[in-house]
């Protein structure tokens, strides 16, 4: 199926449609909201999301980028707008207002399909540090770099996901690779 036609089925509610897309990219969608917002359940929720979005949205789909990259947009614009309510919660919270929301920090360790049942205790750890290190690089860094290294899409499709230029998604990445191992080389150098 096109992807016109995949935009048309969902246009029309068809379920067999709705559900094939769904089925294709309901992993991708979790990862990449997983790896902006670092919690399993959130991204979980923002993946339910997404699909909503895109079911509602179907018809304003102007097919300039591939479905694909619409997609991922939706996803990414989502985690960006839950990462402010949650930051705005953050900030009542320690002005002394109460939000009703955890005080628990997001725990690296549940990245949906990424963990091995059987994955000893250093490689958790491992695993922490990476995920924390990646977490503190800059939105579009960080955006850029899980795109390319956990979602394999090309600079390209990245390029159309964030809305700029290849070069500005090459820049992203090498500047976040350079962000990584400088934590990283930090976490190695206190073990």
């Amino acid at each position: 199926m096109t992807d016109r036609e995949i935009i048309r089925g969902i246009i029309q509610r068809d379920p067999l449609v709705f559900n094939e897309v769904v089925n294709q990219y309901h992993q991708h969608v979790i990862r990449t909201c997983y790896s902006l917002v670092h919690d399993d359940h959130d991204a979980r929720d923002l993946a339910q999301e997404v699909f909503i979005e895109m079911l509602e949205s179907a018809e304003y789909f102007r097919g300039e980028a591939k479905l694909s990259t619409w997609i991922y947009r939706i996803a990414v614009n989502k985690s960006l707008n839950h990462l402010r309510r949650q930051k705005r919660k953050q900030i009542l919270v320690r002005l002394g207002f109460r939000t009703g929301i955890g005080e628990n920090p997001p725990e690296a360790e549940n990245v949906p399909g990424h963990e091995p049942a059987d994955a000893g205790l250093e490689e958790r750890e491992l695993r922490k540090a990476l995920h924390l290190a990646i977490g503190s690089l800059p939105a579009n860094q960080r955006i850029a770099f899980t795109m390319h290294r956990y979602e394999e899409l090309s600079y390209k499709e990245i390029a159309e996901v964030m809305n700029v230029s290849v070069s500005s998604v090459e820049s992203l990445l090498h500047r976040a690779k350079l962000n990584l191992q400088q934590r990283l080389e930090k976490y190695y150098r206190d073990k």
